[in-house]
């Protein structure tokens, strides 16, 4: 799997979350191209968890992938909350 990664400033406030941009990035899953789009505070929190995890962001969004029951950018986002509802 392949990601292409643009990354932009983190938000630091509430107004600049709310305008945060969608964006778009092509991922290949189990041979498959694909995009994905999210907003990019979504981007940034899963690049944190990978991270946090030693593992690529290619290899969480395909284990993401292997679990949803939902579209991939759904999934993924449910994902990010879930992993920081745990830390509170």
């Amino acid at each position: 799997m392949s990601v292409a990664v643009t990354k932009e400033p983190f938000p630091h406030n509430l107004t600049d979350y709310l305008s945060s941009a969608m964006t778009k990035h092509s991922v290949t899953i189990a041979g498959h191209r694909t995009s994905i789009t999210l907003e990019q505070p979504f981007w940034d929190e899963l690049h944190r968890i990978a991270k946090l995890r030693g593992m690529s962001l290619a290899k969480l969004i395909e284990e993401i992938d292997e679990r949803r029951s939902v579209n991939l950018s759904s999934a993924i986002r449910l994902f990010v909350l879930f992993d920081l509802s745990e830390k509170t």
